[in-house]
């Protein structure tokens, strides 16, 4: 639950915010940014979905940082079982057994689909789809690897090359052995489709002709955000999933299912595959699993990958595979959900909260071309015009409108996830209901700035 009781902040606590942000532009070198112009806020506390900037002021945090702190900031379960394994055993190298690591494997590996019954622990997101890609080539013998355009899945080398977005094009070298194909997303369809079931079927025709004309016996994996996140929390049309489900296994292609923002939760059910009772091979992981309170990923594998290296070395490992502190701060956090009964909380939320809100705002706001979601994962789309779907800023890109409208968020005291044209409504799993609509309510005011860029 949300409180701000005991989170006054004092001058004392203001300078010392001040004095980080003079640091930071001094000596940090930040992700995704030009250095020079960019103006971090400093955030001096946080709580529940509750953050308070440099100066003080409060903020709803319906962005969960980077979609990663799935039951809020400082959850007390799981700060006592960092301390508390921070007391017994630091870190420790990965060869040897630790019972944090023990016991977060086996949490996983319930809670996965399938016989996706062994875990193989990284540090983050982009390392688990890499590590993923190089047990599927392996494992097949095959070296291309299929990724959808409107995808993100990392920021390391390979990871980049297989995002279909344009962070990508900074660092696209062309022979990473990669092939991008056109995803299925309704609503900017590529295959001129007008429903649900067009979309599908046309979007598993394009990859059918893709992989024939790639030569399926060179395919080692189809990677996919089984929901794509910062592409646009466009879920895949009914049968798509399946279709490619059965397309991947009839050719022997590895199906990576990509729930590093869409596991854990987010969605309304523990990994968004299970939208569909679809199986992958492997299931990339990291964000939820332990709310990103010490960093955390990991790639879980199925019984036929596993077997592929029962006798022959698998040639790649981290020096905090199944870090203590971070396993310790996965178990907590697992069990802090089941617990809470935060995951079904979180499909509560987006059928009685969340969807009817912006279906709402959709219905008075021009602004609003579509609104797309389930369970704490839900997508505004912004378009100067509904009819021609021009959105308010460019693929690739924001605008000084989309500016504008996040200007507005931050001042009524929401911290937003705003990513292209679109308004990301991403809150921890368990925030408070009022909190909540308080927190939507600012939205809806701030569309109305978005409004006044609607043309004719």
């Amino acid at each position: 639950m949300d409180t701000e009781a005991g989170h006054a902040i004092t001058d004392a606590d203001i300078a010392a915010g001040r004095r980080a942000y003079e640091l930071d532009r001094a000596h940090v070198f930040h992700s995704w940014q030009a250095q020079g112009p960019f103006t971090p806020m400093t955030v001096l506390k946080a709580e529940g979905s509750l953050v308070w900037d440099g100066e003080g002021r409060r903020l709803i945090d319906l962005s969960c940082q980077l979609v990663n702190t799935n039951i809020g900031h400082q959850h007390p379960k799981v700060v006592a079982a960092i301390q508390e394994q921070a007391g017994k055993l630091c870190t420790i190298a990965p060869q040897h057994v630790n019972d944090a690591r023990s016991e977060a494997a086996r949490l996983i590996a319930g809670l996965v689909p399938g016989d996706l019954n062994h875990v193989f622990f990284t540090n983050g997101g982009a390392d688990a789809v890499e590590h993923a890609i190089r047990m599927a080539r392996l494992h097949t013998g095959r070296k291309k690897v299929f990724s959808a355009y409107r995808s993100y899945h990392g920021g390391t080398h390979l990871a980049v090359n297989v995002t279909g977005d344009p962070r990508r094009f900074a660092n696209d070298d062309g022979d990473s052995g990669v092939v991008h194909f056109l995803p299925a997303y309704t609503y900017r369809s590529y295959f001129g489709a007008t429903t649900q079931d067009e979309e599908s079927e046309r979007a598993l025709r394009h990859l059918t002709d893709m992989i024939e004309l790639e030569g399926a016996g060179n395919v080692a994996a189809v990677v996919l955000e089984s929901i794509p996140g910062t592409a646009g929390i466009y879920l895949p049309p009914d049968g798509y999933m399946e279709g490619v489900r059965e397309l991947t296994r009839r050719h022997g292609i590895m199906l990576i299912a990509d729930e590093v923002m869409a596991g854990f939760g987010r969605t309304g059910k523990w990994f968004a595959v299970d939208h569909w009772d679809v199986i992958p091979d492997l299931l990339a992981f990291a964000k939820g699993v332990n709310s990103g309170y010490v960093p955390l990923g990991g790639v879980a594998l199925s019984d036929a990958v596993f077997e592929t290296f029962r006798d022959r070395p698998y040639p790649g490992g981290l020096t905090y595979s199944g870090h203590p502190l971070a396993c310790a701060a996965a178990v907590a956090t697992i069990n802090a959900m089941r617990d809470e009964s935060m995951v079904e909380n979180a499909e509560r939320l987006g059928r009685e909260v969340i969807g009817p809100a912006l279906r709402a705002m959709a219905g008075r706001h021009p602004s609003v071309g579509e609104v797309r979601g389930t369970g704490c994962f839900w997508a505004v789309e912004l378009v100067r015009n509904r009819e021609t779907r021009e959105p308010l800023a460019a693929y690739g890109g924001s605008s000084p409108e989309m500016n504008q409208v996040v200007a507005a968020l931050k001042s009524g005291g929401v911290l937003p996830f705003a990513n292209f044209n679109r308004i990301h409504v991403v809150p921890a799993l368990n925030i408070d209901d009022a909190l909540l609509r308080e927190g939507l309510a600012v939205l809806d005011s701030a569309l109305d700035v978005a409004d006044g860029f609607v043309e004719a």
